[in-house]
C-alpha cells in the first residue's frame, strides 16, 4: 500500500521556505537601470480655443501637454502682445496649462502669447522653446511675420539662443528699462521669426544675456546687436540680418582695488586706458618713488610703494590727459605684510619653444641680482657663459641666454639671498627652474598668400589659435605674403578685420551712436598645421 502520508508531510514542511524564498526575491527585485536620458520637452496635444482663433470672447485657454510640466521663471519668460495692465494667470492642473485672462480685452485686436522658455517637464527639465499661442478678439488675425538670422561679430557664425526683440516705434523707450513683450528665440542655424505682427513701425534688437536672462538690456555683460532704422511691417520680411557685438563701457568704472597681502596696491578697471597715468596726492615722497606696472591691456595696474607707513592714500587717475578717477585707501598702521619672491616662466610643461628666449618673470620689482651665485647645470654639468638680462619692455621680467642644446636637461638655481626685490626683500630659500629645449620638429610655418577686395581700405589678418587667443595680427593694405613663422603644431583660424578708420584694431558698435562694430569675416577652412611642416595658402579677402 502506497504511503501518501511521507510525501505530503515533506511538502507541508518546505512551502514556508518556498514562501520565503518568493518573498525574498520579489524584495530583492530592482527598476532596470540605466536606458537613454530623456531630452524632449513637452508636446501639446490640444489647443482649446485652437490657436489662431477669431472673434475670441473667452476669459480662458487650455493648453493639455503630452506630460507633466513645471512653470519656470514665467514672470521672465512670459509675455502678451499688446500688453494688459493685469498680466494673465497661468495655472497648472494636471497636464494641463491654463491662462486665464484678469483683464478685459481690447476689440478687433489681436493677441500674441509667448512663453519663452517657461514650460519644461518634470523630470529633465527640457524646455518647450518658443511656444506662442495667438488670437483675434475680431473677425481677422494680424499675420505678418518678420524673420532672420543672428551673426555674433566676432565668430562671424550665427548665434544660438540669441533673444530677439521687437518693440513698437513709438515704445522704443521701454529698451533697456523694460521687457520688450514681443520676442523670440534664435535656433542652432541663428535664424529666428516672430509671427502675427500687425502693420506698424518697430525697432528690432537682439540679446545674448549673462546670468539674469531677464530680456533687458545691461550693457556691463550683454551682448547687443540691433537696425539703425525702424522697419516698417507692410509685408512679411525674412532678410534681417543682426550682428552681436559686445558694446566699451559708456563710463569708467573701478571693478576691484585692494592692498595685497604682500603690501602692493591692486586696481582693475572695466576698460582698456590709452594713455594712462597715475599720482599719488597726499604724499609726495611716495609719489616720486612709486613702481607702477600695467598689465598689456592696459586693463589693471599694481603699484609698489617703499614705504607702507600711512593710515590714507589717495591716487589721481588720468587716461590721456583727462581725470577718470581719484581713488582712496586706507589701512592700519598695525597690518603686516607677507612678502616673498616668486617666478614664473614662459616654458610649457617644462619645454622651452625653440625659437624663443627664456623669459622669467618675477611677482615684484628686482633691485639688484649677484649674478656669480646664479647657477646653471646642463644635466649635472656646470656652465657658466650664459647672460641674464633684464627685458626692455616689462620691469618685472628677465631673460636668461643660453646656447640651449635638444637632449640635456637644464636645472638654473638661485641659491638663498641671490635676487634682492623692492624694500631689501630677498629670496629666503633657493629657486630652482628646470627646462628642457622643445623639439623643433613640433613647431611649423603657415604662409598665406592674401588678396585684397580694396586696396584703398586697410585689414588686419588674426591667426586665431584653437583656444581663441589671437597668436599673431598683421596688418594689409594690399596683395602680399605673410609668413607666421615657427608656431606649435594645431589647428588654427584666420580671421580677418576690415580695418574701416585704420587703427590697427577692431572696434566695436555703440548703441547711443547707432554705430555697428567693424565686420569681421573668419576664413571658412581650417588651418592645420602639421608638426615639421610648411603650409601655404591662398586668402582671398571677400569685399565686405
Amino acid at each position: 500500500m502506497v504511503n501518501f502520508k511521507r510525501p505530503l508531510t515533506v511538502l507541508k514542511n518546505f512551502l514556508p521556505i518556498l514562501l520565503i524564498l518568493i518573498i525574498y526575491g520579489c524584495a530583492s527585485m530592482k527598476s532596470p537601470e540605466g536606458g537613454p536620458k530623456d531630452t524632449t520637452p513637452p508636446k501639446v496635444l490640444k489647443m482649446e480655443p485652437a490657436d489662431l482663433t477669431t472673434n475670441f470672447s473667452g476669459q480662458k485657454i487650455v493648453i493639455t501637454f503630452d506630460e507633466y510640466f513645471n512653470l519656470q521663471n514665467e514672470f521672465k519668460e512670459f509675455s502678451i502682445s499688446p500688453e494688459l495692465e493685469k498680466a494673465p494667470e497661468l495655472k497648472k492642473n494636471q497636464k494641463k496649462l491654463e491662462i486665464i485672462f484678469k483683464d478685459s480685452l481690447e476689440k478687433n485686436t489681436t493677441y500674441t502669447l509667448n512663453f519663452g522658455k517657461a514650460i519644461a517637464d518634470v523630470n529633465e527639465s527640457n524646455v518647450l522653446k518658443n511656444l506662442t499661442y495667438a488670437f483675434s478678439t475680431g473677425p481677422v488675425l494680424d499675420s505678418l511675420t518678420l524673420s532672420g538670422v543672428v551673426i555674433n561679430s566676432l565668430t562671424d557664425k550665427p548665434q544660438y539662443d540669441a533673444t530677439v526683440l521687437l518693440i513698437p516705434l513709438e515704445r522704443d523707450t521701454i529698451f533697456g528699462k523694460k521687457r520688450a513683450p514681443i520676442f523670440t528665440s534664435t535656433d542652432s542655424s541663428g535664424r529666428f521669426k516672430l509671427k502675427n505682427l500687425r502693420n506698424d513701425t518697430y525697432r528690432i534688437y537682439a540679446l545674448n544675456e549673462g546670468q539674469s536672462g531677464d530680456k533687458i538690456y545691461q550693457q556691463a555683460n550683454d551682448e547687443v546687436a540691433f537696425l539703425k532704422d525702424s522697419i516698417v511691417l507692410t509685408k512679411n520680411i525674412d532678410s534681417i540680418q543682426l550682428i552681436l557685438f559686445k558694446e566699451d563701457p559708456k563710463q569708467f568704472r573701478i571693478v576691484d582695488k585692494k592692498i595685497n597681502t604682500d603690501g602692493h596696491i591692486s586696481m582693475i578697471f572695466n576698460q582698456k586706458l590709452e594713455k594712462p597715468r597715475l599720482t599719488i596726492l597726499d604724499h609726495p615722497d611716495l609719489d616720486q618713488s612709486k613702481i607702477i606696472h600695467f598689465n598689456k591691456n592696459r586693463d589693471s595696474v599694481r603699484i609698489w610703494l617703499k614705504e607702507l607707513t600711512f593710515d590714507s592714500l589717495k591716487i589721481h587717475l588720468e587716461n590721456d590727459s583727462k581725470t577718470l578717477d581719484t581713488i582712496s585707501f586706507s589701512r592700519d598702521k598695525k597690518e603686516t605684510y607677507t612678502k616673498s619672491i616668486q617666478v614664473n616662466d614662459n616654458t610649457f610643461n617644462g619645454f622651452l619653444n625653440p625659437f624663443s628666449s627664456l623669459k622669467l618673470q618675477f611677482n615684484m620689482p628686482i633691485e639688484k641680482i649677484a649674478m656669480d651665485k646664479i647657477k646653471l647645470l646642463e644635466d649635472s654639468i656646470p656652465r657658466t657663459n650664459f647672460t641674464f638680462v633684464k627685458d626692455t619692455s616689462d620691469l618685472l621680467t628677465y631673460i636668461f641666454q643660453y646656447p640651449w642644446k635638444k637632449k640635456p636637461s637644464y636645472t638654473i638655481s638661485f641659491p638663498e639671498k641671490t635676487i634682492t626685490a623692492l624694500g631689501d626683500v630677498t629670496n629666503a630659500n633657493e629657486i630652482k627652474k628646470f627646462v628642457k629645449l622643445g623639439n623643433s620638429d613640433d613647431y611649423s610655418t603657415l604662409i598665406m598668400i592674401v588678396e585684397v577686395p580694396d586696396s584703398t581700405q586697410q585689414y588686419l589678418i588674426q591667426l586665431v589659435n584653437d583656444r581663441k587667443e589671437v597668436v599673431k595680427t598683421e596688418i594689409v593694405t594690399k596683395n602680399t605674403t605673410i609668413r607666421f613663422a615657427n608656431y606649435k603644431a594645431g589647428t588654427y583660424l584666420a580671421r580677418i578685420v576690415y580695418d574701416r578708420n585704420k587703427n590697427g584694431k577692431w572696434d566695436t558698435g555703440n548703441l547711443d551712436d547707432q554705430s555697428q562694430p567693424e565686420k569681421i569675416w573668419v576664413f571658412p577652412n581650417e588651418l592645420i598645421i602639421k608638426e615639421n611642416w610648411e603650409r601655404t595658402v591662398n586668402l582671398t579677402i571677400k569685399k565686405e
